[in-house]
Formats: structure tokens, C-alpha cells, sequence
């Protein structure tokens, strides 16, 4: 009967750390965004879209908004995915393996922290798209035989 209550009080500490976790990655990336979004506005302010510039210039400037733009979209997207894992993590669904329902393991939710699946499960998940993506362009490859 000691085994309950030791296996309890061992995923209160599990959900206590993996919490910590995630809210220390989600205060990190809002940082992150904030710091990024005073360097926009104060890129707006240092320069006029009436200055003369050359076509290197404006080149440059238009490649370093989209990389900067895309990079806040996907610190945006790992907000959401963060979100989503802290409603798991009080539905007691987060930290288990979407497919096999395993715990999954420590060190990937501490690199991951947004998993949905054990190590085991993502490499089949991807080995599976890998040979998907394979037959769909040796498909494509193929002479069309039937004209």
C-alpha cells in the first residue's frame, strides 16, 4: 500500500519540475519577443522610407524584416505549443507519448519541452515521412508508362 502514495508524491514532484520548466521556457521566448519587438520599433524610428538608399540597401533591410518577422513567428508558435503543453500538464496528459502512452523521457521534455512524443515514436513518426516523401518523388521521377 506504500507504493501509491510514493507514486503520487513522485508525480506532484514531476509535475512540479516539468511546470517550472515550462513557464522558465515560456518567460524566456516573451523576453525574447519583447527584446525583439523594442529592436523593430527602433529600427522604425532610425530610418525614414524617404531616405536614399541603394538597391543593396533596401535589399538588405527588406531580408533582415523578413528574418526577423519569421523568427517572431516561430517564437510565437512556441508560446503556443508551450501553452498547449501547460493545459496537459493539468490535464496529467503531458510528459506521456501521444502514441505509446509511455512516459517520456526527462532530458527530451528538458530540450523539448513542448514533446508530444517519446524519442522512440517521433524517430518512427519521421522515418515513416522520410519514406513517404521518398515514394512520392520517386513517383514523380517515374516515366509515366501508360501513354
Amino acid at each position: 500500500m506504500e507504493r501509491a502514495p510514493r507514486k503520487i508524491a513522485g508525480r506532484r514532484e514531476r509535475d512540479v519540475e516539468l511546470r517550472d520548466l515550462l513557464e522558465d521556457r515560456r518567460r524566456e521566448i516573451l523576453d525574447q519577443v519583447r527584446h525583439a519587438v523594442r529592436q523593430v520599433r527602433a529600427s522604425h524610428g532610425r530610418g525614414s522610407l524617404d531616405e536614399v538608399r541603394d538597391e543593396a540597401e533596401v535589399s538588405h533591410a527588406l531580408v533582415q524584416e523578413d528574418l526577423d518577422l519569421a523568427l517572431l513567428q516561430l517564437r510565437s508558435e512556441t508560446l503556443e505549443k508551450i501553452e498547449d503543453a501547460l493545459v496537459r500538464l493539468d490535464q496529467r496528459t503531458y510528459g506521456y507519448c501521444f502514441e505509446c502512452g509511455e512516459e517520456i523521457a526527462r532530458q527530451r521534455l528538458a530540450s523539448l519541452p513542448f514533446a508530444l512524443r517519446c524519442t522512440g515514436c517521433e524517430e518512427g513518426r519521421e522515418a515513416a515521412a522520410r519514406a513517404e516523401q521518398g515514394a512520392v518523388r520517386r513517383a514523380r521521377a517515374a516515366p509515366d508508362v501508360a501513354a
